[in-house]
């Protein structure tokens, strides 16, 4: 995949791995708003493939794909064996995680903690790369707590690029693993996109995908002026409607901020009727699907209404798919006016 998309020229739009936020049924919904944006789990502990429920960490629907498999873990043996045992489940990519910096995967010693020792992290890709039969990607900070970026990420590439990483993924701001939450490392340490940039000048040989601060389709569209792919995290959730110009911007068609996407609202409507119906059927509820939908109609009329039947009739015990039929009503779907990058 990312040895074509360099020789063609082909650029990537990834929505990023998020805690809590991209499971399955979201990734179900932003399949509908975009064919070819690249879908990411939430981060899966190798450990927890091994001795958790697979079948419930793992699987997903084939309308997901391309769908990537991240993966936490610091060990070469669970790591190879985690992904010997998702190979089973087709992902298109597996991709280890090394900007994660909550307490619960410090204390793991993976995640973010991970890039203080880059020929660690090196010998990890080597051997997930032997057992691997996808591509083997990396997603990392520019540095952390009191390194030096402009230091320390040249040589951390270098040695991911040695180890045969098929792609690197850089969130460009540094982790600070003490004295800020995850929410705070997400938001306070300084963007340094220039930092980033330059590093793909530096290997216009190897894909390099930036991610971090993006929030929206015209900054996705600029930086994709210099690197390989944008991956865009908090702004694809909570404005998903966005992804519907996805397609557009990697086909270099227009993408108007002013006006909406083009979005056949009542055919999304019918398809996550159908979906929730299927996952109440299985068990779920269907507020695991509509939590995931709240944020679709920013810039509408109607969309307060919306917002506000998803977040209470649709968590009641024994909710049915009408509560999405009634939510979609509420919106002037017609009249209202969408921006991409409200």
């Amino acid at each position: 995949m990312y040895a074509e998309a360099l020789k063609d020229g082909r650029k990537i739009f990834a929505v990023a791995p998020m805690i809590d936020w991209t499971d399955r049924h979201c990734r179900f919904l932003h399949r509908q708003l975009s064919k070819q944006a690249l879908l990411y789990t939430e981060m899966v502990v190798a450990d927890a493939i091994i001795h958790g429920p697979r079948e419930r960490l793992l699987s997903y629907s084939p309308e997901e794909h391309p769908v990537v498999l991240q993966l936490g873990g610091s060990d070469a043996g669970k790591l190879t064996e985690a992904i010997r045992i998702a190979s089973e489940y087709g992902y298109d990519e597996i991709n280890l995680n090394v900007g994660c910096p909550s307490d619960r995967v410090q204390s793991g010693t993976f995640g973010a903690c991970l890039m203080r020792d880059g020929v660690h992290v090196a010998s990890l890709v080597e051997a997930m790369k032997k057992v691997s039969p996808v591509p083997v990607t990396v997603k990392c900070r520019i540095g952390i707590d009191d390194q030096e970026p402009a230091e320390v990420l040249p040589e951390f590439l270098s040695r991911m690029i040695g180890a045969g990483a098929d792609a690197i993924w850089i969130h460009a701001r540094k982790a600070w693993l003490q004295g800020l939450s995850p929410k705070e490392n997400r938001e306070i340490p300084p963007l340094d996109y220039a930092l980033v940039h330059r590093m793909k000048r530096e290997n216009p040989h190897v894909f390099i995908g930036i991610n971090g601060g993006i929030g929206d389709l015209t900054q996705a569209r600029e930086h994709l002026a210099v690197m390989d792919g944008v991956m865009l995290g908090r702004a694809a959730y909570q404005n998903a409607g966005l992804l519907a110009g996805v397609d557009d911007l990697l086909g270099s068609g227009a993408v108007d901020e002013r006006c909406r996407p083009e979005i056949d609202w009542l055919a999304l409507r019918d398809t996550m009727m159908e979906y929730a119906t299927g996952v109440i059927a299985s068990g779920g509820r269907l507020h695991h699907v509509t939590r995931h939908m709240v944020g679709l109609f920013q810039g509408y009329v109607g969309a307060r209404r919306f917002r506000q039947i998803l977040s209470t009739d649709a968590t009641r015990p024994g909710a049915g798919v009408d509560v999405i039929a009634a939510a979609f009503a509420a919106v002037d779907i017609e009249g209202g006016v969408k921006r991409l990058a409200s």
